[in-house]
């Protein structure tokens, strides 16, 4: 019930702030629901991405935690 609440809201705040031309932060966000989700491989895709198009954005320093965190629960 936690989880489904918590994709609520992450759904929500997703839908509420639309395209605001923060992409990295939008990309971020829908990384985390994919994680939420259960699907990992689309969430390293995701972060990926942040790294590769904005490397100085605060939300590249937070894809490489995640990014690191995700490819040591595959091995």
């Amino acid at each position: 019930m936690k989880r489904f609440i918590l994709i609520l809201v992450v759904i929500t705040g997703l839908s509420i702030t639309g395209c605001t031309g923060n992409n990295a932060k939008e990309l971020f966000e829908t990384a985390q629901l994919e994680e939420l989700q259960n699907n990992p491989d689309h969430a390293i895709k995701l972060y990926r991405e942040i790294i590769e198009k904005d490397p100085e954005s605060p939300y590249a320093g937070k894809a490489r935690k995640r990014l690191a965190a995700l490819e040591q629960a595959k091995h």
